[in-house]
Parts: C-alpha cells; sequence; structure tokens
C-alpha cells in the first residue's frame, strides 16, 4: 500500500500495541502522519519509534479514550501539529474474561461501555467536527465479529460492539454528503498478544483454527491493512460497511 496514504494525517487510539500498532505503523507506511494515542505512554512511544525508525512521521499523545477532554485534546493536537484530519481509526477497546450475564458485575459493564462505546462516540463526534472544516475524511472503527453474531460469555462485550457497529452505519448516512466516509472492521480471531496463551495450548489453538473457513487466525496486520483500505481513496464510494475480517467465521453463521 506504497503511498495510498500520501499527504493525509490522521491518528489511531490504543495504538500502542496489537491491532491498533499495526494499524499505526501500517498508516505510516502508507505515507500518511500518524498521531499515536495510548493511554500507555511507554507502548506509544515505542510505536512512534518503530515508524520513526523506517522514516514515518509520528508522534504521540496519552489518551484515555474514556476521557471526553482527552479526545478533544488529542484531535486538537493532531490538527495542530499535521495540520489537518483526513482520517481516524477508533480502535482502543477492551474485553472481559469470559462470562455468563448472571455472573456480571455493574461495575465491568460500566467500564466495558465507557471504553468501548462512549470512546467511540466521544471520538466520532470530534473527528466529524474536525473534518467539517477540511471538506471531509474517512473514519474506520474497531469493532468485533461479536457485533455481527452473538458470543457465548461475552454478552456485555457484544453489546458494545453490536452499537459500535449501529453508530457507524447511522452516522454513515448523516455525513454521506459532506464527504464524511465511516466504516467498520469486525477482527475475528487476531493473533494479538491477549490470544499468546494459545502458544502453550496447540490443541486449543487447533480447535480455533478449525472453526476458521481460511485454517488460521488473523494477523494484527490483516486488521490494520483493512483499516488503511478504508480510509484510502481506493474505498471512496464504501461508507457504513461493517467488514468482518475474520477469514471467513462469520460467513456462516
Amino acid at each position: 500500500m506504497y503511498n495510498l496514504m500520501e499527504k493525509k494525517a490522521g491518528f489511531v487510539t490504543g495504538a500502542g500495541s496489537g491491532i491498533g500498532r499495526a494499524s499505526a505503523i501500517a498508516f505510516a507506511q502508507a505515507g500518511a502522519k500518524v498521531m499515536v494515542a495510548d493511554i500507555n505512554k511507554e507502548a506509544g512511544l515505542e510505536t512512534v519509534q518503530l515508524i520513526n525508525d523506517f522514516g514515518g512521521v509520528a508522534s504521540f499523545v496519552r489518551t484515555n479514550v474514556a476521557v471526553e477532554g482527552d479526545i478533544i485534546r488529542l484531535v486538537q493536537t493532531t490538527v495542530s501539529e499535521f495540520g489537518q484530519l483526513d482520517f481516524a481509526h477508533n480502535n482502543a477497546g477492551i474485553t472481559l474474561p469470559p462470562a455468563p450475564m448472571a455472573d456480571s458485575s455493574t461495575e465491568d459493564f460500566d467500564r466495558v461501555v465507557k471504553i468501548n462505546l462512549y470512546g467511540t462516540y466521544y471520538a466520532i463526534k470530534h473527528e466529524i467536527q474536525a473534518m467539517l472544516k477540511t471538506g471531509g475524511g474517512a473514519i474506520v472503527n474497531t469493532s468485533s465479529g461479536f457485533g455481527l453474531i452473538g458470543g457465548q460469555n461475552q454478552a456485555i462485550y457484544s453489546a458494545t460492539k453490536f452499537a459500535i457497529n449501529g453508530i457507524t452505519k447511522s452516522v454513515a448516512m448523516e455525513y454521506a454528503e459532506k464527504g464524511i466516509r465511516v466504516n467498520a472492521i469486525c477482527p475475528g480471531m487476531t493473533a494479538t498478544p491477549i490470544l499468546s496463551w494459545l502458544d502453550n495450548a496447540p490443541e486449543q489453538a487447533a480447535a480455533f483454527k478449525s472453526t476458521i473457513p481460511t485454517g488460521k487466525l488473523q494477523t494484527a496486520e490483516d486488521q490494520a491493512n483493512a483499516a488503511v483500505f478504508l480510509c484510502s481513496n481506493l474505498a471512496g464510494q464504501i461508507t457504513g460497511v461493517t467488514l468482518p475480517v475474520d477469514g471467513g467465521y462469520t460467513a456462516g453463521r
């Protein structure tokens, strides 16, 4: 995707690790200036260094997406430093250990909703305000396969991801004529640090892979490449899409 995002600038939240880090790197490799946003300063700066090492342009802003003021500062800093906001990948989010709904806590519900759902709401709201001033842009939200189908023992997480898909489709319709496209990627089982335990559980890893038509887990780079494409001019007529990047897992469900 060489030069696919040349002369564009934007940010990625949750860019200190996993899909977010891969996305920030992919945008920079495609020629974009990237503001790396993460709650973990050390991890975020590591991502910046990885981008700088290959000659990319990146800066860091510590961001807690559950705090609207942090999102406002992130948008303002990106525009101030890079001159514009052409794209945003709203990737930051958390999950919980699998558990039945009856065993969940209100505190867990509030925490996941605040980060996953409020964080996405705050981001889209302020991104659009900035993009309207410069004639448009592209937004990608990180949803989940559990935002397309139910996930047993994942009701709270799934609820936030279904909501993100609903927001994605609705906002895409609201701002299409203004030149702002809004899409979501819906990752399937992705080989990020959160799944590193599979390295020591070959039978469970094989069981997971057997449910995926392609026969393999997705990588963080698979998700990042989809995000870059959706923010690029190649996807100029794509908006309101909730794109599964899951090796075909949800196709028959």
